[in-house]
């Protein structure tokens, strides 16, 4: 070939077209995966965040049936009453983005009169709202109905499968 007629031959655009999509088709599934995977790690720290607000509302307003054992449920004792479950877990998911306080640490200056444990309630990954399926504390773990009396623990309503094989629903 002279330096004049330079250039590549259809068959080497078409070799070069052909690695190109077998690259792209196996780029894709590990782009669905990598997709997936980060909708699951957001479910996790979902989860995570809200059982801890639930752990830590349960420490501050344990209760016993009538006997109030946590410290704030002992200094605010309507408000203990009127937002915790026999067993001291939140009457409803709500309930951790604000309880006023009504003992004395309410009218101190150095305190707020509210108390919170979650900033807003978490978008469930997997659904895309913010309804999650609820336990009560006397729940079985594979409960489907929520009794309505506190919220022990919370799960996913998708009924989706997980990229190890376990279903959302039992995270």
């Amino acid at each position: 070939m002279s330096p004049s007629n330079r250039g590549f031959t259809l068959i080497e655009l078409l070799i070069t077209v052909a690695i190109i999509m077998i690259l792209a088709s196996v780029a894709l599934p590990i782009t669905k995966i990598g997709a997936k995977r980060a909708k699951e790690l957001e479910l996790r720290q979902a989860l995570r965040t809200v059982r801890t607000a639930i752990d830590e509302f349960r420490r501050d307003w344990a209760r016993d049936g009538s006997v109030l054992v946590g410290p704030l449920c002992v200094k605010n004792q309507l408000a203990c009453k009127e937002h915790t479950g026999v067993a001291g877990y939140p009457k409803t998911l709500e309930t951790l983005l604000k309880i006023e306080l009504t003992g004395s640490e309410a009218q101190r200056d150095d305190t707020p009169g509210v108390r919170r444990y979650l900033r807003k309630i978490p978008i469930d990954p997997m659904t895309g709202t913010t309804k999650w399926g609820l336990r009560c504390y006397q729940d079985d773990p594979d409960v489907d109905r929520w009794c309505g009396e506190d919220v022990f623990d919370i799960y996913t309503t998708s009924s989706g499968v997980a990229l190890d094989g376990t279903r959302y629903r039992e995270w």
